[in-house]
């Protein structure tokens, strides 16, 4: 998702509809992006509040299991190589190949729940699809609100097809 300028124009229409109605269950465009920039300029990182809970003056986050840094910075490493290889996992043969299995099992579970003071239902997701049973790859709704530039997220939200 954060490679969003190399996906197809196929894959640009399924994330512009999927983080647009997410931005309207939020309450719209303008307060969506509020909250991604509010996750950006957090440290820690909002996803290893032991609290399981991230708040602004617009809406929360929740989830239902503490991440740890640890994991968080596995997670962080085996994403660069997602778009790469098109799958989060590596090949079984790889030295890492058990600690991002690991990651993804631990973090598979964990539906985070975002809600909004007022004006928007609110949504929530996972962090991974499971493709198949070798193939896992990140939510794009995860990767666009956790990890992936403003700007990218901007790009998908207001994208349109040409021709």
């Amino acid at each position: 998702m954060c490679n969003f300028d190399n996906l197809s124009d196929q894959e640009k229409i399924i994330h512009h509809q999927k983080l647009l109605k997410c931005a309207e269950d939020f309450g719209g465009k303008g307060f969506f992006l509020h909250l991604l920039e509010a996750i950006r300029e957090n440290r820690p990182h909002p996803i290893v509040s032991g609290t399981m809970e991230f708040h602004i003056d617009l809406g929360s986050i929740t989830w239902n299991k503490v991440i740890f840094n640890d994991k968080l910075q596995l997670l962080l490493k085996a994403r660069v190589n997602e778009s790469k290889q098109d799958n989060f996992l590596p090949e079984k043969n790889e030295k890492n190949y058990k600690k991002i299995l690991n990651v993804v099992r631990t973090l598979k579970p964990i539906v985070f729940h975002i809600k909004p003071i007022d004006g928007g239902v609110g949504f929530f997701f996972q962090p991974f699809d499971t493709i198949d049973e070798t193939t896992t790859k990140l939510n794009p709704i995860f990767d666009a609100i956790f990890f992936c530039s403003i700007d990218t997220v901007k790009k998908a939200l207001n994208y349109t097809q040409k021709g």
